[in-house]
């Protein structure tokens, strides 16, 4: 099972980047998605999530109205559309994808079997 994450970047204050992730290897339909965060010496945090049909998302309360998660399943693809970022987006973001089939939305990183590499976000002036 493969997750490419990409899409991270340096950006300024008030920009807007598109993080996108394909899944190999596994199937994508059924399993829901999720988007974290993490900065060096720091736990691994929790941004967004997906269901497996796309029809239900859960932010964290810093990215709420800002960010948008969606899905693509024909794509194999789950993005994170990012809005009006901050300096405080500033980390690696990492997404992953749930080991249960249909199961439902969840906000630890101990509740997703599989994981990206990583992309770097850098929002700075």
């Amino acid at each position: 099972v493969q997750l490419q994450a990409s899409g991270g970047g340096l950006v300024q204050p008030g920009a807007s980047l598109r993080l996108s992730c394909v899944v190999s290897g596994r199937t994508f339909t059924s399993y829901p998605m999720g988007w974290f965060r993490q900065a060096p010496g720091k736990e691994r945090e929790f941004v967004a999530t997906i269901n497996w049909s796309g029809d239900s998302t859960y932010y964290t309360d810093p990215v709420k109205g800002r960010f948008t998660i969606s899905r693509d399943n024909a794509k194999k693809t789950v993005y994170l559309q990012m809005n009006s970022l901050k300096p405080d987006d500033t980390d690696v973001y990492y997404c992953a994808q749930r080991g249960e089939h249909y199961s439902g939305l969840a906000t630890h990183p101990s509740d997703y079997a599989y994981w990206g590499q990583g992309t770097l976000v850098t929002v700075s002036s």
